[in-house]
């Protein structure tokens, strides 16, 4: 058995090295501790009843992959969002220590702690951890397995099941699959990359076998099609593709800068691919709507280029408009008064499975002074879009001058691809997916924030050549 003492030392000794760090976890953790006391048990978004029907209906969603359904499923012997909730706050600390701990090894650790301060302090990261959605689980997960990748000895089994769990919490993580086993091999890890890969795609494809069984198609989720068409609807232009009397059908005759955002192409009930026959995620009208969409693009790819890049565009903004509408913005900020109870049927539904899941009412109670010191918070605490995007360029820039005047990198020969490579690599995967498959969404920026961080960090040098 080790001394008592001796633990008391090395302890304290460690928490003296890492005390700037502490201070700012700590500090998030309150923010956190005043955002529970703020809003119980959570703050809920239009996402949040479908992942709950399948809490309790076990079987693949059309629209979203079940991974945030089997996390809330796991926490329900508690019978309490307020656990969910918690949990998910300590998933945020958690990043944040990862992003901490994958830069201190390499760099000095102020500027580590400096990476660490968005994910653990930005006041919209912590409202995202407090919403019933799948992001934060999304963004921990994909954050594990980067900082495992740059580990000297990668666990490239856990690295795979932790970017499989990522992909069927949120599609967009299936093409970090790809770029990690790119990562290994470009390092000349031929067996690891093989290994990571066979144990990322295991878990998916025998999910898509349980997709396969349930809906008689193939994948993981049935909605690609749609989400791509009502992209398209940003800048398609039916005249000019000419489409054939089927795709006609999905046409707006309006001009693209008279339309609605690209998401009321799906949900709105007077939109041409809600008013065909069936539900909108059916085999034949995603397959429609695919086509069209395909159509689309061919027809008009520079149209197609310039949609993404204006929509890539506002994750970079250094204020927060208002976008897409006032009731998706609003559901981004910590509210002044209880949000109202749902008013669409399947959110209904969801609603009343959610209080068989609390086992009471699921109303979120706004309780002062602590929500408004979330609110004051949130007006001040943001990292701005424009910051991010200079954080982004740090790592390239940085890279090109050591290249142009010959700087080798302080931790000794050159390793290529450099260590920030890879979380810089998945930072961009993210941003530029959703923008170029559906629609820009706030949300989908947030766990870019500590990807790119690390990145940018890990270009700094190491303390010891100083």
């Amino acid at each position: 058995m080790p001394d008592k003492r001796e633990v008391v030392r090395v302890a304290g000794r460690l928490a003296r090295r890492h005390r700037w760090f502490l201070g700012v976890l700590a500090a998030g953790a309150l923010l956190r501790v005043v955002a529970m006391l703020g809003y119980r048990p959570a703050l809920w978004f239009p996402d949040s009843y479908t992942y709950i029907v399948t809490v309790f209906h076990p079987r693949p969603d059309l629209v979203r992959p079940a991974g945030y359904s089997m996390f809330v499923k796991l926490l329900e012997p508690f019978h309490s969002f307020g656990v969910v909730i918690a949990v998910q706050h300590l998933l945020g600390l958690a990043t944040g220590a990862l992003v901490y701990w994958a830069a201190a090894r390499r760099i000095r650790r102020w500027v580590a702690v400096l990476a660490a301060v968005p994910v653990l302090l930005d006041a919209y990261q912590v409202e995202l951890e407090h919403l019933l959605v799948s992001d934060t689980l999304f963004m921990f997960l994909v954050v594990l397995a980067v900082t495992l990748a740059l580990a000297d000895r990668p666990r490239v089994v856990t690295i795979g099941l932790l970017l499989a769990a990522a992909t069927l919490t949120r599609t967009v993580g299936l093409p970090l699959i790809a770029l990690l086993a790119g990562w290994f091999l470009l390092r000349r890890q031929v067996r690891p990359a093989v290994v990571m890969l066979a144990a990322a795609l295991v878990p998916v494809v025998a999910y898509g076998a349980w997709f396969y069984a349930t809906y008689q198609r193939v994948g993981i989720v049935g909605a690609n099609g749609v989400f791509l068409y009502a992209k398209t609807m940003s800048f398609a232009d039916c005249e000019r593709m000419d489409p054939p009397p089927d795709l006609r059908v999905l046409c707006d005759p309006r001009p693209p800068e008279q339309r609605p955002p690209s998401q009321e192409y799906i949900w709105a009930k007077d939109a041409p691919l809600v008013k065909l026959p069936g539900i909108t995620f059916t085999r034949e009208t995603d397959a429609l709507a695919a086509r069209f969409a395909v159509l689309a693009i061919s027809a008009q790819p520079l149209d197609y280029a310039g949609s993404v890049l204006s929509e890539l565009a506002r994750s970079f903004v250094w204020g927060r408009p208002v976008y897409p509408d006032q009731e998706i913005y609003g559901y981004y900020q910590f509210p002044s008064t209880s949000p109202p109870p749902p008013g669409r049927y399947p959110a209904r539904h969801g609603a009343e499975l959610a209080r068989r899941y609390e086992r009471g009412e699921i109303g979120t109670r706004v309780a002062e002074p602590y929500a408004g010191w979330m609110r004051a918070y949130q007006d001040v605490a943001r990292l701005p879009g424009t910051a991010l995007l200079a954080v982004l360029l740090v790592p390239p820039v940085v890279a090109a001058r050591r290249r142009l005047y010959g700087i080798r990198a302080a931790q000794g020969p050159a390793v290529w691809p450099a260590p920030w490579a890879a979380p810089w690599a998945a930072a961009v995967v993210l941003l530029v997916t959703p923008p170029a498959v559906a629609e820009f969404d706030y949300r989908y920026v947030l766990p870019v924030v500590p990807l790119a961080c690390l990145a940018a960090a890990l270009t700094c040098r190491n303390p010891q050549s100083s």
